[in-house]
């Protein structure tokens, strides 16, 4: 177990990517890989073995199975082919947790993932031991000199990150399904918040440079790349996020009944759905709650809104006189400010009102929660799938998905990058998504905008 302290293990992981490593030892990536493994532990240590089994919806996977599936990943994709004489502990964890990989073969349906009471929990600890053992024989021979090699243990590193938030994400749902609104973590002390009024900060446009050449970083996503030029015409940002005191304007306001706001296919999502308010919210005696991973709790109108969809984002910009931000104008408005924020690391696993304001007016670009973008998920000019196994990882699901940018309360600190591209289908709610809007500059701001929609935290309290 571990309390709402700064989790050591990801602190030092983080400080580890930020460092120049062109050839990492082997004490280095010993301890990269103990540091990342032993987070997804600590995370899992807060649940018990009923908890892990349980599979909410389809989307959802059991903690058990993330547990198990990452260590496959080092598993099959470095201890099978590069370890002599290594001895899988049980045969039948190829199939039962290999994920989409349909090139290593058959696997178990992901909508019954749930079903999976064994291997046990103890099974499946001694599985990663199993595993651990045998990557520290691996890695302590001439593992450094091989750049091949290096390139996939940083990639089982975070794939591991993104399963530490799928985890989080998940066992949310989970335990929003209970009755009794389980929590699992208290909620460390918050700073004094800072959220400022609602304005826009205008963004000088031009060609710009978007992505990253993976070759020329320590890690980097096939998707992130490879870096190429686009016309970003002049544009303006919100200078926060989202709040839930702005959507409940928007909710009263009739948001989720004036088709005009909607796309067609999140009109006819929320009819069929009969959705009226973001995921985890509900109404009790006249009065806003929402589940999150510390209770269930009154709405605090502070907080950037989160767990709300794609549709749901746009038609909330719409409503209110803008539009969703481009991925690229997202990453030409971030920069290369540091990648600090609300992550993992605090404890917090919700947004938090916002606290700090950066030098040029913004505030959250990182953390708290992923920004919905107006991007589809589709490959950069001259992105080429990799051969093998490894080449399914991001670009055969280059459709019908939307990009967010910036990462969240329940990301990993030292996973997320300015190029770094999230994405997920328009209807999506369990990720912790939320919303900063953006407007063309050649577009006068809406007028009453944006104080009466918009209002400061005083102004919304008073």
């Amino acid at each position: 177990m571990f309390g709402n302290a700064r989790l050591v293990a990801v602190v030092s992981y983080y400080t580890y990517m930020n460092t120049s490593l062109t050839s990492p030892s082997t004490a280095t990536l010993l301890e990269r890989y103990r540091d990342v493994r032993s987070f997804t532990e600590q995370l899992a240590s807060r649940l018990s073995a009923e908890d892990q089994l349980v599979q909410s919806m389809p989307d959802v996977s059991p903690t058990k199975w993330h547990r198990a599936h990452v260590t496959w990943f080092f598993e099959t994709f470095l201890l099978r082919p590069n370890l002599a004489g290594y001895e899988p502990i049980d045969p039948q964890y190829e199939y039962l947790f290999n994920s989409y990989y349909e090139s290593v073969g058959d696997r178990q349906l992901r909508s019954e993932r749930g079903l999976l009471s064994r291997p046990s929990n103890d099974e499946v600890q001694a599985y990663r031991k199993h595993v651990d053992a045998a990557m520290a024989t691996l890695i302590s021979g001439d593992f450094a000199e091989r750049p091949d090699l290096v390139d996939l243990l940083h990639l089982g590193f975070h794939h591991e990150q993104q399963h530490q938030e799928l985890l989080l994400m998940d066992i949310k749902h989970v335990f929003s399904r209970n009755v009794g609104h389980p929590v699992y973590a208290a909620e460390p002390d918050r700073s004094a918040a800072n959220v400022p009024e609602f304005s826009w900060i205008e963004v000088e446009g031009g060609v710009v440079d978007i992505g990253c050449n993976v070759a020329d970083v320590e890690f980097a996503f096939d998707n992130e790349g490879p870096k190429h030029q686009q016309v970003v015409p002049s544009f303006a940002l919100g200078n926060r996020l989202v709040t839930n005191a702005d959507w409940l304007r928007f909710v009263d306001d009739g948001g989720y009944t004036d088709a005009r706001h909607w796309l067609s296919a999140g009109w006819s999502h929320i009819n069929e759905t009969g959705w009226n308010a973001p995921l985890y919210w509900e109404q009790c005696g006249g009065e806003w709650f929402v589940h999150t991973l510390h209770g269930f709790v009154p709405i605090d109108p502070a907080e950037p809104v989160v767990h709300v969809s794609y549709f749901e984002a746009d038609a909330f910009a719409r409503w209110a006189g803008g539009r969703l931000p481009t991925e690229a104008e997202w990453e030409l408005a971030v920069g290369d400010r540091p990648t600090q924020g609300n992550l993992a690391d605090s404890g917090h696993f919700h947004p938090v009102p916002a606290t700090v304001v950066d030098h040029d007016g913004f505030t959250q670009l990182y953390g708290d929660v992923w920004e919905w973008t107006s991007s589809p998920y589709t490959a950069y000019p001259g992105f080429v799938v990799a051969d093998g196994a490894v080449g399914e990882y991001n670009g055969k699901f280059m459709v019908n998905q939307q990009v967010l940018r910036g990462g969240c309360c329940a990301t990993s600190p030292g996973h997320v990058r300015p190029t770094y591209r999230n994405f997920f289908p328009a209807h999506a709610r369990w990720l912790f998504g939320g919303v900063r809007i953006a407007r063309n500059v050649a577009t006068p701001a809406p007028a009453p905008f944006p104080s009466a929609i918009f209002p400061s935290r005083d102004a919304e309290t008073s």
